[in-house]
């Protein structure tokens, strides 16, 4: 099956380069126990039972696609760069501050 062909800035690149590799890291169990069980049916118990056996370890690959796509999106967000920020005023004194804020 072709990949789908997505346009993505280089930050996405980087980002699905990332998840490619921890993803990959996370599923070979996964397909190993599909090569496995497939390996171990004839022909003609591939379908049925073999066939939902490779299917529930097929969805617990994309659920863990999901997460760890998700886990790396926070780990990026602590990594990612800070902002500028305005230098901070001093606080105002509300005992102080007679001006009435409920006009406009």
């Amino acid at each position: 099956m072709p990949r789908i062909s997505l346009t993505l800035t280089p930050e996405q690149r980087d980002e699905a380069g990332r998840i490619e590799q921890r993803l990959l890291a996370v599923i070979g169990e996964e397909i190993r126990g599909i090569a496995e069980l497939l390996a171990s049916k004839p022909d003609r118990q591939i379908l049925g039972e073999a066939e939902f056996r490779v299917r529930d370890r097929v969805h617990r690959i994309g659920a863990k696609a999901i997460e760890t796509a998700l886990d790396e999106r926070k780990r990026g967000a602590i990594r990612a760069p800070v902002s500028a920020a305005r230098p901070a005023t001093a606080p105002a004194n509300s005992s102080d501050d007679k001006t009435d804020r409920s006009s406009g």
